[in-house]
């Protein structure tokens, strides 16, 4: 009897285990499915339609009158660039939202993304710099910024609370930089840089996206390989020293690896708002509790990009940039998930 009893609850937690693989694997494969249709439908449509076979074409490198520019130098870097953007916030944004088990752990809510603007806005403003040397001082802003609120937060002992407090009052700290600045400046440079703040993809190309796209090749495969590390993180320190995990080097990890996505993905766009912050809980809802993330968070991620562009282009009767979409939208849902991380603990 004892033994049937161990076998019977042994088969009950396989087939847990196993209806929660197949759960992540179909959502995955669904949320991949719809980044997909909605890449090519940025594609297709504009102020001219192009069907499905001469953007086809376009892609293999053949030449298409009109399309081989609109397509080939307008929307395809704009839509690999939305794609490549989301999956680095949506990323970078359940990294630390799991590693800190607190879904408001977003790099949108502790400062990094106000590190990156406000070197952007002091580079055009002060410095008065233009194109990709605004993006790197950005990168180094980001990078910065994510260095000082670690090791504020790491003395006596890293805690979670303390990083998310600290990283909150640096944020404030850093609006009130960017506010300053934006105050001083010229007509024309705050016009400039206030299209920097909101995150847009208006500017994009592909000398914007191959930095983004060589630091998401050695990052994401990176993180992901290490996801079941990750995870055994929610169980808490000790619980995943247990297990065999090597908790301060994992931790740097994430949190060095979430940073360099982070950091490049706003260096390219902007801070686009919101998207790391709703890519991980949209995704926990979507493959359920226990599953690993990172892939679905990142699929969220471009999801949300991309749709985000197209309804701030062609769904309000004038032309919004990407991250006044996503801000209208995260707005009520940080609002939301203040309400019930204040009820029901803070998990995703």
């Amino acid at each position: 009897m004892p033994r049937a009893g161990v076998s019977a609850a042994a088969a009950a937690v396989i087939a847990g285990r196993r209806a929660r693989h197949r759960r992540h694997a179909v959502a995955s494969v669904v949320l991949g499915i719809l980044v997909v249709g909605a890449f090519a439908v940025a594609l297709m449509i504009g102020n001219t339609f192009y069907g499905p076979d001469e953007v086809v074409r376009v892609i293999l490198g053949q030449t298409v009158p009109g399309a081989s520019f609109t397509v080939g130098e307008l929307r395809l870097p704009r839509a690999v660039l939305a794609v490549l953007a989301g999956l680095a916030f949506g990323i970078a944004g359940v990294a630390f939202q799991t590693l800190l088990r607190n879904p408001l752990a977003s790099p949108d809510i502790i400062g990094i993304s106000d590190g990156a603007g406000a070197a952007a806005v002091i580079g055009i403003v002060v410095l008065s710099l233009s194109g990709p040397v605004v993006s790197l001082l950005a990168l180094g802003g980001a990078l910065l910024t994510a260095a000082v609120i670690y090791l504020l937060s790491n003395r006596g002992g890293f805690a979670g609370t303390r990083l998310i407090l600290i990283g909150i009052g640096i944020a404030a700290m850093l609006q009130s930089v960017i506010s300053y600045v934006l105050s001083r400046a010229a007509n024309w440079d705050i016009q400039t840089a206030m299209q920097w703040l909101t995150g847009s993809l208006n500017n994009a190309s592909w000398e914007r996206v191959v930095p983004l796209a060589v630091a998401a090749a050695i990052t994401v495969p990176l993180l992901l390989l290490q996801g079941r590390a990750l995870g055994a993180m929610q169980l808490g320190d000790d619980s995943a020293s247990g297990l065999g995990i090597r908790v301060t080097a994992t931790r740097v990890l994430f949190i060095l690896g979430a940073v360099v996505l982070l950091a490049f993905a706003t260096a390219a766009t902007g801070p686009i708002a919101f998207v790391a912050f709703m890519a991980g809980p949209i995704a926990a809802r979507i493959t359920g509790p226990g599953a690993n993330l990172l892939l679905p968070a990142g699929l969220v991620g471009a999801l949300l990009v991309l749709t985000g562009d197209l309804v701030g282009q062609f769904a309000l009767g004038a032309r919004y940039p990407v991250g006044v979409v996503t801000g209208v939208l995260g707005a009520p849902y940080l609002i939301y998930l203040l309400i019930r991380t204040n009820r029901s603990g803070g998990s995703l």
